[in-house]
C-alpha cells in the first residue's frame, strides 16, 4: 500500500508548497493533476493507527482522510484540504466573544465525540483548529493515539507546552480527559489571550475552564458531552 501510494503521488499529484516541517515529519499542500483539487500530504514517523481509523470516518468538524499507508514506522497520509484561517492566526488580531467561543467549542466537542470513540487527539491548540466559514474543523492527528487499557503511561511524550495535560508528561496514560484539559486552556486563550494560570476568564466560562484544567483527571468533565452541557 505504501509503495502504491508513493507511485500515485508521483504520477497523479504535484506539490504546491511546504506548510510545516519538524523532526517528526512534514506537511505539504499538493494538487491532483486531473481535477485540480488541493489536498494535504502528511509524512511522519510514529504510529499511524489513528489515520487508518479515520479512513472510515465522516464528520463536518474533522478533515476527510482519503489515503493512509505505513511502512517501517514511516507514515504517509492524503487528507482533505481545509480552506480557512486557524484560531492561532485569528487570535493575533482579536479575542473571541463568549458566544463565539461557545459555538466553536461545541463544534470541537462534536469532533472529539467522534474521535474519542477511537483515539485521543493530544494536541488541541489554536493552530490545530481551522474556521471554514461557520464550521470549526479540528486537524492534525500526528500526536493522536489509541487508548490502551493495559498501559500505565503514554509511550511517547507528545503535545504542546501550555496545552498538554499533566498526564502527558509520563504521570499516567492520556485519555479523553486529556483533550478536555486542552479544551479548557483553549477556551481561556480565546477569551483572554492568556493561559488560565496567568489570567482566568471571568464568570461562568472561567468556572468551566477551572473544571477542565484540574490537575487530577478525575476532577475534570468525564467526557465532551458533559463539557457541552456545561458551556
Amino acid at each position: 500500500m505504501y509503495v502504491w501510494l508513493e507511485n500515485t503521488l508521483r504520477t497523479e499529484y504535484e506539490p504546491i508548497c511546504l506548510l510545516k516541517e519538524s523532526p517528526r515529519g512534514s506537511v505539504r499542500l499538493i494538487r491532483h493533476r486531473g481535477s485540480g483539487r488541493r489536498f494535504i500530504l502528511r509524512r511522519f514517523t510514529g504510529n499511524g493507527e489513528v489515520y487508518q481509523k479515520l479512513l472510515a470516518c465522516s464528520c463536518p468538524n474533522l478533515p476527510l482522510v482519503m489515503e493512509a499507508a505505513e511502512k517501517d514506522g514511516e507514515n504517509m497520509v492524503i487528507e482533505e484540504f481545509i480552506q480557512g484561517d486557524t484560531l492561532g492566526f485569528l487570535l493575533e488580531e482579536a479575542l473571541f466573544t463568549p458566544r463565539e467561543t461557545r459555538d466553536i467549542v461545541k463544534q470541537l466537542c462534536k469532533a472529539l465525540w467522534v474521535l474519542h470513540s477511537m483515539a485521543v487527539h493530544r494536541d488541541i491548540k489554536p493552530e490545530n483548529v481551522i474556521l471554514r466559514g461557520k464550521d470549526a474543523v479540528l486537524i492534525d492527528f500526528d500526536a493522536a493515539r489509541l487508548h490502551k487499557p493495559e498501559a500505565e503511561a503514554d509511550t511517547q511524550v507528545l503535545g504542546t507546552t501550555g496545552f498538554a495535560a499533566p498526564e502527558q508528561y509520563g504521570l499516567s496514560q492520556s485519555d479523553v480527559r486529556t483533550d478536555i484539559y486542552a479544551l479548557g486552556v483553549l477556551i481561556n486563550v480565546m477569551l483572554t489571550g492568556e493561559h488560565p494560570s496567568r489570567r482566568l476568564a471571568e464568570g461562568h466560562m472561567g468556572r468551566v475552564v477551572q473544571r477542565c484544567t484540574q490537575v487530577n483527571p478525575e476532577k475534570r468533565y468525564k467526557d465532551v458531552l458533559h463539557l457541552m452541557e456545561a458551556i
